[in-house]
């Protein structure tokens, strides 16, 4: 069965895209630790990230980094942070998370509620840096 980020590459489910390549994609989580956490995955279906062979792994970072890089210059933070957990969803992919401290890493924080119209805004933003 397909994972729900095969079903968003699909096209069957909506998102807050930010980018995509043939490769690729990143878009808005819809159940962010702060405004533009990003989910960047492989078009492909794939477990595990670290299943990706060498030449992949070193893509999806260089794809994850430009995300990462535009991120920053849209959201005031101090960090982007990457994480890499894979126990949510049956689907590779890593989290780029906007931090002012370590602490807004924590996946056991309360996720914010951001309106469709403020996240069409932020990933509007993200999408100009790039």
């Amino acid at each position: 069965m397909a994972s729900i980020f095969s079903r968003i590459v699909s096209g069957e489910i909506p998102c807050y895209k930010i980018a995509e390549d043939d490769y690729f994609l990143a878009f808005l989580d819809i159940n962010p630790l702060s405004k533009g956490h990003t989910l960047v995955i492989p078009k492909k279906e794939i477990d595990y990230l670290f299943d990706l062979d060498d030449k992949e792994i070193a893509a999806i970072n260089i794809f994850a980094k430009k995300i990462a890089v535009a991120i920053k210059k849209s959201i005031p933070c101090k960090r982007i942070g990457a994480a890499v957990i894979g126990l949510e969803v049956p689907h590779a992919h890593i989290h780029l998370i906007p931090i002012q401290k370590e602490s807004d890493m924590l996946f056991s924080n309360p996720k914010l509620n951001i309106p469709t119209e403020e996240m069409e805004k932020i990933a509007a933003d993200i999408r100009k840096q790039l």
